[in-house]
């Protein structure tokens, strides 16, 4: 049975960085994404006119992301404002694992929400960093270490130059990529394009997000923001 990797609130563990690299990509700066802004109450659910040009099909960097069939999503992952339940300030990235959840917390007590797919048990991990830097469409490097797994992957190597960019790119439309320390930890927030897996436990590690939600967590995203992750949920801390 792989081990469960834990860590204190305040360091990664090293070791992560080994079994979460089937996430690495090539790096670009970016850095002026906005500040969150403070929205007024009250916090109101998406019409379904809104819900069907949020997850509609979108032409982004000269790829056309399809439209998502949002209604066979569980409704509480569609992209949403919340009531902040992190208690952090604004500005930060907060991951609640166990519930399959992302916040961007915002001025005024509220938070973006989003719903993920997480990393399966043997990958998943906890703790702190800085998103340090952002790629729109990034290139799939797969390390060495998970070709063992899936040989089928290799054409994919570094050596090879990975695979381009493009809907079908399981690092999707964005990724945003979390140091420690000044070093890569080689865990990702990024798209996906297979959203069925949001909700879930699937991914080597990363966190993944509708390619359209990842859109828009990208543009709402200070660089250097900071990012807490919890695997207990946020009611354990």
């Amino acid at each position: 049975m792989p081990t469960v990797c834990t860590l204190s609130r305040r360091a990664f563990l090293l070791g992560a960085a080994a079994t979460l690299a089937g996430c690495a990509t090539t790096e670009t700066s970016v850095k002026n994404a906005p500040i969150p802004q403070k929205v007024s109450y009250p916090i109101v659910p998406a019409t379904v006119e809104e819900l069907a040009a949020r997850y509609a099909a979108v032409e982004d960097g000269g790829h056309v992301i399809p439209a998502i069939p949002y209604q066979e999503i569980d409704p509480k992952y569609y992209r949403q404002r919340v009531t902040d339940p992190t208690g952090e300030p604004a500005g930060t990235v907060v991951v609640d694992t166990a519930s399959r959840f992302l916040y961007v917390v915002e001025p005024g007590g509220t938070a973006m929400r989003y719903g993920v797919g997480i990393g399966r048990d043997g990958f998943a991990w906890e703790g702190e960093g800085v998103i340090q830097w952002r790629q729109p469409w990034p290139r799939w490097k797969v390390p060495a270490d998970m070709i063992k797994r899936q040989p089928s992957l290799a054409k994919y190597s570094v050596e090879n130059g990975g695979m381009e960019p493009g809907i079908k790119n399981p690092l999707g439309a964005r990724a945003l990529y979390i140091h420690q320390g000044g070093k890569d930890t080689l865990y990702r927030l990024h798209g996906s394009p297979d959203w069925k897996s949001i909700g879930k436990a699937t991914s080597s590690g990363c966190v993944r997000l509708i390619n359209q939600d990842v859109l828009d967590l990208y543009k709402r995203v200070p660089y250097h923001a900071r990012i807490v992750v919890h695997q207990g949920g946020l009611e354990s801390v």
